[in-house]
């Protein structure tokens, strides 16, 4: 059951301008951003969804017409019309632009599953980054080049990738990005890397050996999909992630609540959201945080983990909540 905000919460998105992205580059970032879709901006909601991102969001994330399957889900079949939706809107409003993602276990095609040769792989990589990117060159301000490469212990993948390439794979991905767009930032991004443990370990180690190889990598991306009252290590992980010379930002940042969704949880959630915008804040090398989505009726908590709700800043009539205010908070 979905609990609606009351009393400031419920002001709609046209009563007050928070500008969140104003504030977070006040504090000397590039950025406060949100995920969208070309559905999005042209279904039933798009008046509220185009109001909110025009007021509050500097940054665009594609969340999913980007993905591999999405644009080319035949081998050489590209089909770039929703992301070059996505892509128009954001740049005519002047916003800068995340691309996610180019190499991803997940969201691939049964095609690139099927490859078994590893130069054939290597050429389909190098193929698919400089078609996607190049399409874009000089409009995407930064992409997650590679995401999610780590098992929860820390070990790869065994996607098509690994298994064919080995750790090569990454090296492939970046080199051919760098080629396809020199200007853009290049990220490598994955989930839970917001507290200790063998899979933070492994992407710190991960950095050194690119960088050490010289891999044209920029910066890491940290998703930030975390759980009501989990998010004390936000920061030190944060920092640690910082230490490796990269630029950090938090690409994906929803916090979800376990049903049912009580006022109580939701202060607890105007608590949680004030406390990562703030770890960020507290860190020089993050630049920016997107969440992902703006309302709690699109996000995809509600599919993937059913017994969880109302993970962002706009609950499922477009009103803020706390949380929204937990952020502004932090930015003041």
């Amino acid at each position: 059951m979905k609990f609606s905000s009351t009393l400031l919460f419920m002001l709609t998105p046209a009563m007050v301008m928070g500008l969140l992205d104003q504030k977070m580059k006040a504090k000397g970032k590039r950025y406060f951003g949100t995920a969208l879709d070309a559905w999005h901006l042209s279904g039933s909601d798009q008046s509220n969804i185009k109001m909110i991102a025009g007021a509050d969001f500097g940054a665009i994330t594609h969340e999913n017409s980007l993905k591999w399957d999405a644009v080319q889900p035949q081998q050489g079949n590209y089909q770039f019309g929703n992301a070059d939706a996505v892509v128009n809107w954001a740049t005519s409003n002047n916003r800068l632009l995340r691309g996610h993602t180019l190499v991803w276990h997940s969201q691939l095609p049964q095609w690139v599953h099927n490859i078994n040769s590893a130069s054939q792989l290597t050429q389909v990589i190098q193929n698919h980054i400089n078609t996607v990117m190049g399409r874009y060159r000089g409009r995407i301000y930064a992409w997650d080049v590679v995401n999610e490469v780590f098992e929860e212990n820390g070990t790869f993948r065994n996607s098509v990738f690994y298994r064919l390439l080995g750790e090569n794979f990454i090296d492939i991905a970046f080199r051919a990005a760098r080629n396809a767009d020199p200007n853009a930032k290049l990220y490598i991004n994955d989930y839970n890397l917001d507290g200790p443990g063998p899979k933070i370990d492994a992407m710190i180690a991960l950095i050194g050996r690119l960088r050490s190889r010289g891999v044209p990598i920029d910066g890491v991306g940290t998703q930030a999909h975390l759980i009501l009252g989990q998010v004390g290590g936000v920061q030190s992980q944060l920092q640690r992630l910082a230490g490796t010379g990269l630029d950090v930002a938090i690409t994906e940042l929803d916090i979800r609540i376990q049903t049912p969704v009580t006022a109580q949880k939701l202060d607890q959630q105007y608590s949680d959201y004030q406390t990562v915008t703030r770890a960020c804040l507290n860190v020089p090398r993050c630049v920016g945080i997107s969440v992902w989505g703006i309302s709690d009726k699109h996000s995809w908590v509600d599919s993937t983990f059913p017994s969880y709700d109302a993970p962002l800043l706009w609950d499922d009539w477009f009103n803020r909540k706390n949380a929204y205010w937990g952020v502004d908070n932090a930015l003041n």
